[in-house]
């Protein structure tokens, strides 16, 4: 049961950060304040400060390619989790739902197969599967035209 719980904690650190990237981080804040507030024994703006400074170095890091501290962060998290499931392994429902909600599993998504066909004879040029081609050229231009 510890292993299942270490892995979710992990999952829910991921997820955490992950959120702290996105512009959808004011909802998925609000729902990982109230997991914790329910548990940690402090109070939900404690907890909000906790994840928005943990957000700034985040955001930070980032940007100055500091992995170690995008690092840091998760496992900041990921320890917190731990630590909570471990006090309180209900909570691992509650989580579950949590993660569920910000990012839906990767198993839900559709495959679609996409099967192509060239007929019609030999071909001489290039072949090109796209959704959209946007001012697609090829060779060179004549002379004294300008690519944009």
């Amino acid at each position: 049961m510890e292993a299942e719980l270490m892995a979710l904690a992990a999952a829910g650190a991921t997820a955490v950060v992950q959120q702290m990237a996105t512009d959808s981080w004011g909802r998925a804040r609000d729902r990982i304040v109230s997991f914790f507030s329910r548990r940690a024994g402090a109070g939900e703006e404690s907890i909000e400060g906790q994840l928005e400074t943990s957000r700034g170095e985040l955001t930070a890091a980032m940007e100055s390619g500091d992995e170690q501290t995008v690092s840091d962060v998760q496992a900041e998290w990921r320890t917190r989790l731990r630590r909570t499931l471990l006090a309180d392994p209900a909570a691992a429902s509650e989580l579950r739902a949590v993660l569920d909600e910000l990012a839906p599993r990767q198993n839900d998504q559709h495959v679609v197969e996409v099967h192509n066909t060239i007929s019609g004879g030999v071909q001489h040029g290039p072949v090109i599967q796209a959704r959209t081609v946007d001012s697609l050229s090829f060779g060179v231009p004549p002379a004294g035209e300008v690519r944009p």
